[in-house]
């Protein structure tokens, strides 16, 4: 009887620890996920100029994305000339942004006439987080708790700039100028010590 008891007992042990998430690397397996939105919009632009209207139609459109850094822009012009590319990017550069050379593929055909506008965003998080499906105790399968890794990758998910550095990063530029990168140099040495004024006086005496 004892014998059954402790094998029903061992029984239930195992099958608790093998619930759970499976995390056996240093590595956690809760990584950021990348996923990317394109957003459409179709302007007219008969003469391959934009109108006033139109003008003010795109910056409303940019206005209600909250176009930010980040945010890749580009314009699928088709048949028309880069006199249409460059009067919306003449609008995205209020943005401090730029064009990208290239365009995505998108759905459907751009109306005669029209160019389109497309604003391609990427948002990154960590799906499956928190996970506390496996609880906070010792185990003898060199498991890590199960909501390992959560807090480091959502927090490094939500705080990343351009979500596209988590996918391949940057590479180096093909030239280099010292301008640039003496700049941070010449600033630290031309600004004067903290001390030149001399030391504030404090007192705690009441006047």
């Amino acid at each position: 009887m004892k014998l059954h008891i402790a094998a029903l007992a061992l029984l239930a042990c195992t099958t608790l620890t093998a619930c759970g998430t499976q995390n056996r690397s240093l590595e956690s397996v809760h990584q950021p996920v990348v996923s990317r939105t394109d957003y459409v919009y179709d302007l007219p632009a008969p003469s391959e100029l934009l109108s006033e209207a139109d003008d003010n139609a795109l910056t409303g459109w940019f206005d209600t994305l909250s176009l930010r850094y980040g945010d890749r822009i580009s314009v699928d012009t088709q048949s028309y000339g880069p006199q249409a590319r460059q009067a919306v990017a003449a609008v995205v550069a209020r943005y401090g942004l730029l064009l990208d050379v290239t365009a995505p593929v998108t759905r459907g055909e751009v109306p005669a006439g029209s160019v389109r506008v497309i604003v391609s965003r990427m948002n990154a998080n960590v799906p499956g987080c928190p996970d506390w499906t496996r609880p906070s105790t010792s185990n003898f399968d060199g498991h890590s708790m199960s909501n390992y890794g959560c807090a480091t990758n959502s927090n490094l998910a939500s705080m990343i700039a351009d979500p596209r550095d988590l996918i391949s990063g940057r590479g180096g530029e093909t030239y280099v100028d010292g301008r640039i990168a003496t700049k941070a140099i010449g600033t630290y040495r031309a600004m004067p010590p903290t001390g030149a004024g001399g030391l504030k006086s404090e007192t705690t005496k009441r006047n």
